[in-house]
């Protein structure tokens, strides 16, 4: 017969491997529950309200409830990101993607923006700098007396002081 103290012994023995097996569930929970939420934030709703996934409020969206149960069941079957990611885009098309990846022509997405401030700086400083260069100063006309006579008359009719 086991003696008290070692019968004792083996329930806070079994207790404490319940306790660490109940954290290390309650880890991997709130670690899942992390990741639910950071790849819900990046897929887009396909309803086309244009809200991302997990922040999809419309009322009655047939699509944001189906959306984030099959990303639920992904997590907890064990995809990566990636896989999860791949399986959203061959089902809805790569508008699901809050963010084009960076990959391929979607590398496009994120290079074509600067590329064409870089050119509008660009066409814009030659532009100017054409216009300074190009720029003659006005030349004034040697005055004839005719020209002479002309102005001395419109400022007479018009009764204005100031100069051509």
């Amino acid at each position: 017969m086991p003696t008290p103290l070692s019968l004792k012994y083996w329930k806070r023995a079994v207790q404490a491997g319940a306790l660490a097996v109940a954290v290390c569930f309650s880890l991997g929970a709130s670690d899942a529950g992390a990741r639910y939420d950071k790849l819900n934030h990046q897929m887009m709703c396909s309803c086309g309200c244009g809200q991302v996934l997990g922040e999809c409020n419309h009322v009655g969206c047939p699509t944001s409830p189906v959306q984030l149960a099959e990303l639920r069941t992904a997590i907890n079957g064990g995809m990566t990101d990636q896989q999860i990611f791949d399986s959203f885009v061959a089902k809805y098309g790569a508008t699901v993607l809050a963010a084009p990846t960076t990959h391929g022509f979607d590398l496009v997405a994120w290079i074509a923006p600067f590329a064409v401030f870089a050119a509008a700086l660009l066409g814009t400083i030659l532009l100017v700098r054409h216009w300074s260069v190009g720029r003659k100063d006005a030349v004034q006309t040697p005055s004839t007396p005719e020209m002479d006579a002309i102005h001395e008359r419109i400022r007479r009719e018009t009764g204005s002081e100031g100069g051509y």
